[in-house]
């Protein structure tokens, strides 16, 4: 602990100019979040020509019915129409409120609200959370008419919205109530454990961070997700059979199968599985089911669990445990930095004694050219993480010596055709806007991918 502590004290020396230099922070934010909201559009510049093609690539032309690939380019087309001006929007109101110091003003308002209470400016954590309660039910409402004409008029006029305006309601209130149910606590723990363990917080805040992801992974299935959706055991039949079966022959922990209501909100289709190491649970959409036959829909899950083979989630979850960290080793230089908060408007009495949760909001604002290259190198690992899966399922006859999985990859290959045709989803793909945007590898990638990896397969059996 203590050469951690080190190495994270010469990190900090390196950076100590930050909490004396005046730097204009509110021009550097205002600047990298407009040009990351700039190249954003670009890339949907890049990629809007794509949806004037009239036919499909020649290796899905064959799966299109007439009329569908030009409704899925239709629906692209007014996606990325919609994805520009609400991006721009959404940027524009951001910059206003850095601008006019919104969240100065947050602050402030938070520590008015608690005053009523008999609350002064020594219960910092409390007034932190109605900062952060303030800034997120203000900022949200005007970006309400965006969530409402995607749902209502976008995904309607495409044939794949089925929430009625009393859900639409229902489910914002209840995001709103366990936003603020699990994000006070979760807050008061997070600036708790910075106050106790002073400038050896790294490694206490690492910890904590990963005890409540181990603890959300159990309350999701259990708490969350009945709050907006119905799991069901998955009835009896072929498909559970084949899931079950080949779930025992992988000595997958399979504790319960559901199937999800997901056509209450959405004609849109997914599987996906979650749980700790030791039991696992698989949840299909019930519109896959719809949409897929059982062959099909058993080759999409041995994708799934191609992912749990491979320790992918296990994998990530490192990945963005060494990235949480790579931000906790920097922010203490920013956290003791009056220069940063008078950047942003706050009076010389929040900024002389910086408030954690005040800093720490700054900080990611800073980083917000940093975050964009990680998510574009995330994106590529999660890419690598697909194909591989891919692979999984496709030799999983030779891993299993069962006949009957011998055509799993043109099962799976058939089942994301399927799930691409019914979703409407693009299949004309700007590299860049792809590398940008896309945590799995375009159709045509991913069938030549399976195609290959066939190939590979039958080679090596001569």
């Amino acid at each position: 602990m203590d050469i951690l502590h080190s190495q994270l004290t010469k990190i900090q020396r390196q950076l100590a100019f930050v909490a004396v230099e005046p730097i204009n922070w509110k021009l550097y934010v205002q600047s990298f979040s407009w040009a990351v909201t700039l190249f954003e559009s670009y890339l949907l510049i890049r990629q809007y020509p794509l949806y004037s093609r009239k036919e499909p690539p020649k290796e899905l032309a064959e799966h299109f019915e007439p009329g569908v690939f030009e409704k899925s380019q239709n629906y692209g087309k007014d996606k990325a129409k919609f994805a520009l001006i609400s991006g721009l929007f959404k940027q524009l109101l951001d910059s206003l409120m850095l601008q006019f110091g919104f969240y100065a003003w947050s602050w402030t308002a938070g520590g008015k609200l608690l005053a009523k209470f008999g609350y002064g400016p020594e219960h910092e954590i409390l007034q932190s959370i109605a900062f952060v309660f303030i800034l997120f039910f203000l900022s949200s409402i005007p970006t309400l008419p965006l969530q409402a004409y995607g749902t209502f008029v976008l995904e309607e006029k495409h044939g794949f919205n089925k929430t009625t305006p009393k859900l639409f309601v229902t489910d914002l209130l209840k995001g709103w109530a366990l936003a603020f149910g699990l994000g006070a606590p979760f807050l008061a723990a997070f600036l708790s454990i910075f106050k106790w363990a002073g400038d050896r917080f790294v490694p206490w805040l690492m910890a904590f961070m990963i005890s409540f992801q181990l603890v959300m992974v159990i309350l999701y299935p259990t708490v969350i997700q009945p709050l907006f959706n119905k799991l069901s055991p998955l009835p009896e039949g072929e498909l559970r059979g084949r899931i079950e079966t080949l779930a025992n022959k992988l000595k997958f922990p399979l504790k319960h199968l559901y199937e999800i209501d997901g056509s209450k909100r959405s004609s849109h289709s997914n599987a996906y599985f979650f749980g700790l190491p030791w039991s696992k649970h698989i949840v299909i959409f019930d519109t896959l089911i719809q949409q897929s036959k059982p062959e099909e829909v058993e080759a999409v899950l041995a994708h799934e669990l191609g992912h749990w083979y491979y320790l992918h989630p296990t994998k990530m979850m490192s990945i963005s445990q060494i990235h949480i960290f790579t931000i906790l080793a920097l922010f203490p230089a920013f956290l003791r930095a009056p220069p940063l908060l008078r950047s942003f408007d706050f009076p010389k009495a929040v900024a002389a004694q910086p408030p954690t949760i005040v800093a720490f909001l700054l900080f990611q604002m800073i980083l917000t050219p940093l975050e964009a290259v990680v998510s574009i190198g995330m994106n590529a690992v999660s890419r690598h993480f697909e194909y591989e899966a891919d692979r999984f399922a496709v030799e999983l006859q030779d891993q299993l010596g069962d006949e009957k999985m011998a055509d799993m990859g043109e099962r799976l290959g058939r089942a994301l055709v399927a799930l691409h045709v019914k979703n409407l989803s693009t299949v004309w793909v700007d590299w860049l806007y792809s590398a940008y945007h896309h945590s799995h590898p375009t159709l045509t990638e991913r069938l030549k991918g399976l195609e290959a990896f066939q190939a590979q397969r039958e080679k090596k059996k001569l």
